[in-house]
């Protein structure tokens, strides 16, 4: 994993001075191992590099014969299929991402459909003067973009653009509150006015400085349903499970896991048990003198079945308040996910001894395991519509509360479902339709996010094998009972860990994984309360006493909503109004 940006000037102009190194200082913590750039005319690129495979040859940008240049932030998984197949192209390095160099050239601006990985990258033709952008099917790996009056650019963050001077900070306020609904946003458009996303699975091809065309990566999820026994079900599972965390774990640097109490860390530290002679190194949180739900018996005791060395990481209120604008300030893209306080603090320890780690993201969309799956499959008038509500919604604090936060969210469902093919039986349609609408937005635009920012503060490579396009591809043909049976969802993940790791314990109901944001802001919210009220970006929007009234009557009911406009009222001052994040929660909020 590393940080790529660049720029394509307009009309020939050359580049502004020190645009490169501007771009390189701002993404440095993605590539701690080195920095490479290429200037060529109104082209710049710029990469930062976090060394994971061939440590000592691997920089970029790969440049080809004809002059064709590269720079890459991901993993190729499928690279030694491309090498083989393009034996006489000239490999220079041993680098995964080398590969999807060759593949461009034999295929054009549609390469990025033979690529099998996660990725975000950038290309430059010279023939023509060609820039092309291109990222994978579920957006592990981020991209953004900018067109202004002189320039088209991109980078690995938004605030890589705004520290180049290219976009001012201009607030999205419909993103905004759709943020503040949802806790993601939907489609292209980010937080700031002029930031854009490239889209999962898209490709954009820029000449002269604009946008000339988009591609758009086959539906990986498009796939027919299977009818099969499930004992043929379990050992497709098993090979193709077996071969996802394979690939997930090439590095020539020390790799690792994050193990909670869950299902989708166990099925991933159980097949890495499986293919790892030394002991997995298995990084877990936890939340002591709490009322939330410990998970570390249940993390131990399937740690300790795998002999995997297990590190536990204890996060309490002081480690709250200290990071918390630290974190806000590394999440410029903004997802007010309260997973964010763990997976950054993780990453900080994982650091110490790893530069890559593997996670459960993605089990709970492939295989079905979110409650909302089961209530949209019941018959009518049981079923209920994937509907999610406001946060911020009766909270009383907004001074005018906007309908129009589920307007993205809506044309989505809208298009999934009727995309979903008559012929898969009422069950499967309405399953795959719920699953797809997260996979296309609270996926890319929530946890994903959280992943990549939390571990690449740190220098941290994060890699999600239930992402996987064979693993997903196998999950949307199963049956709808081979992911939802009994009450409980996930069936296929949980039966293979029956038979294959019964520490797990599979089949016990599991709570969900929660963090005491809530019982941590109820006891400073006296405190807290004037502090948000006044913060400019709370102030605009809200009522300043029914803000200090909610922060001193911080309940299970509304500590969601106290975390969020604490979440942002952070995430503003450093983002918006440029201020700095390196004092705890109240001085930040106090300055």
């Amino acid at each position: 994993m590393c940080g790529i940006a660049g720029v394509m000037m307009r009309d020939g102009r050359p580049l502004p001075d020190g645009i490169l190194d501007e771009f390189a200082k701002a993404l440095s913590h993605r590539g701690p191992d080195g920095r490479g750039e290429l200037h060529r005319g109104d082209v710049g690129l710029v990469h930062t590099r976090l060394a994971i495979v061939d440590v000592e040859k691997g920089r970029q940008p790969f440049v080809a014969p004809d002059a064709v240049a590269l720079i890459a932030n991901g993993e190729i998984y499928n690279d030694p299929d491309l090498r083989r197949a393009f034996s006489t192209a000239g490999f220079i390095t041993g680098s995964d991402c080398e590969s999807a160099l060759h593949l461009y050239r034999a295929r054009g601006p549609a390469f990025a459909n033979g690529l099998r990985g996660m990725y975000a990258l950038a290309l430059h033709d010279p023939a023509d003067n060609k820039l092309v952008l291109a990222r994978d099917p579920f957006g592990i790996k981020p991209l953004y973009y900018a067109e202004t009056a002189t320039a088209f650019c991109f980078a690995s963050e938004p605030q890589a653009l705004i520290a180049a001077g290219l976009v001012t900070t201009s607030l999205n306020t419909l993103v905004r509150d759709e943020t503040l609904a949802l806790q993601f946003s939907t489609g292209a458009a980010t937080a700031f006015e002029h930031i854009h996303r490239v889209a999962p699975g898209e490709t954009l091809v820029v000449e002269n400085g604009r946008i000339t065309a988009r591609l758009k990566h086959p539906d990986i999820l498009s796939v027919a349903v299977v009818a099969r026994p499930d004992r043929e079900a379990l050992a497709e599972f098993n090979d193709i499970w077996r071969d996802s965390i394979t690939v997930h774990q090439r590095s020539d640097v020390p790799y690792g896991m994050f193990l909670s109490g869950g299902i989708d860390s166990a099925a991933v530290l159980a097949m890495m048990a499986q293919l790892n002679d030394a002991p997995v190194l298995a990084y877990t949180a936890a939340f002591p003198g709490t009322g939330v739900h410990d998970e570390r018996d249940a993390a131990r005791a399937v740690a300790e079945a795998a002999g995997a060395e297990q590190i536990e990481v204890e996060v309490s209120a002081a480690d709250f308040w200290q990071n918390l604008p630290k974190i806000a300030a590394v999440m410029d893209d903004p997802a007010p996910d309260y997973a964010v306080v763990p997976t950054y603090l993780l990453a900080r320890r994982a650091a110490k001894d790893v530069k890559v780690v593997l996670t459960g993201e993605g089990g709970d969309e492939m295989f079905a395991g979110y409650g909302r799956y089961r209530a949209a499959m019941r018959p009518w008038p049981l079923s209920k519509r994937p509907f999610r509500r406001s946060i911020l919604a009766n909270s009383g604090v907004l001074r005018s509360e906007s309908k129009r936060w589920r307007e993205g969210l809506g044309v989505l469902e809208h298009a999934i479902l009727c995309a979903q093919s008559a012929d898969l039986g009422a069950k499967n349609a309405v399953l795959r339709a719920a699953q797809a609408v997260d996979c296309a937005a609270w996926l890319p635009n929530d946890l994903l996010i959280k992943l990549d920012r939390c571990l690449m503060a740190f220098g941290v490579e994060g890699r999600v094998p239930f992402l996987d396009p064979r693993v997903a591809q196998f999950a949307f043909s199963l049956q709808a009972n081979q992911k939802v049976r009994g009450g409980l969802g996930k069936w296929i993940v949980r039966r293979w860990l029956a038979e294959n790791f019964p520490a797990a314990a599979s089949f016990e109901r599991k709570r969900g994984f929660t963090v005491p944001v809530a019982d941590w802001i109820a006891a400073e919210g006296a405190r807290l309360g004037p502090l948000v009220a006044r913060q400019a970006g709370i102030a605009e929007m809200c009522v300043p006493g029914k803000v200090e009234g909610l922060f001193r009557d911080v309940s299970a009911r509304t500590g969601q909503a106290a975390w969020i406009l604490l979440f942002y009222a952070l995430w503003h001052e450093r983002h918006m109004l440029g201020r700095r994040s390196d004092g705890d929660v109240f001085e930040t909020l106090s300055a």
